[in-house]
């Protein structure tokens, strides 16, 4: 494989390849096609998260570094028990979290596995979910988190006027699945209005199309894999 664009020192540093120029085993042959094709690299290691991609004609590697609020095999192992959320942040020298993202950790039965979810980009898809547990309990618990999340974009959104129209996109998703949230809300504490539930505008038919599948599909058009175990170093840890 061609490799004389790619930035090989950058790529060496954080173990995507090795010494001798070639792909580090730990990536399939589709993952390195996707990864030259503009894909995101996402890797983890405990609270720390660095996101890897190919920019400027695959001339420059763009790396992001985030900070989760706990580590990520704490997070994988109680979602097992019970939907987990968690914060990832990517914190700049004077301290101001800019690009704040808040995920859910859900344990998909039937294919036995965590499915990782964004609270705004993959919002349809994990109301849909947690609805369908129809447990008053799991339910508030993702208003909740919802209403932190609004929180934060407003407060985002006073701080930084200069992309509040951006700021103001993600915004209006999470204030949709809020107003959503509490219309399945009122519908759990009145049985008798369990027949309105069509008119809800969300479909909660354990029958549906597989969520999960609409989660993972949205990462793909997002351009963004995992791998979980890729070396890293500058620090994030080999």
């Amino acid at each position: 494989m061609n490799t004389d664009i790619l930035p090989t020192q950058e790529l060496k540093e954080f173990g995507i390849i090795n010494n001798d120029n070639s792909f580090t085993q730990k990536l399939s042959a589709e993952e390195i096609q996707k990864f030259l094709q503009g894909y995101t690299i996402v890797a983890d290691n405990n609270k720390k998260r660095a996101t890897f991609q190919l920019v400027d004609n695959n001339n420059r590697l763009k790396v992001i570094f985030l900070e989760r609020d706990r580590g990520i095999s704490q997070i994988l192992d109680a979602s097992k028990r019970s939907i987990e959320y968690s914060t990832v942040a990517e914190v700049s020298d004077s301290g101001d979290e800019m690009n704040f993202r808040k995920k859910a950790f859900v344990f998909d039965l039937e294919h036995n596995k965590v499915v990782e979810f964004d609270l705004i980009k993959n919002s349809r898809e994990l109301t849909a979910i947690i609805a369908d547990k129809k447990d008053v309990e799991q339910i508030s618990r993702y208003k909740n988190e919802l209403e932190k999340l609004r929180s934060f974009l407003q407060d985002k959104m006073e701080r930084y006027p200069e992309i509040a129209k951006d700021i103001s996109r993600d915004l209006s998703v999470v204030s949709k699945e809020i107003n959503t949230v509490d219309g399945i809300i009122r519908r759990t504490n009145d049985p008798l209005n369990t027949s309105k539930q069509n008119q809800s505008g969300i479909e909660l038919n354990v029958n549906d199309p597989d969520r999960y599948q609409d989660a993972q599909r949205n990462r793909e058009e997002q351009n963004e894999y995992k791998n979980e175990d890729l070396q890293r170093s500058k620090g994030y840890g080999r």
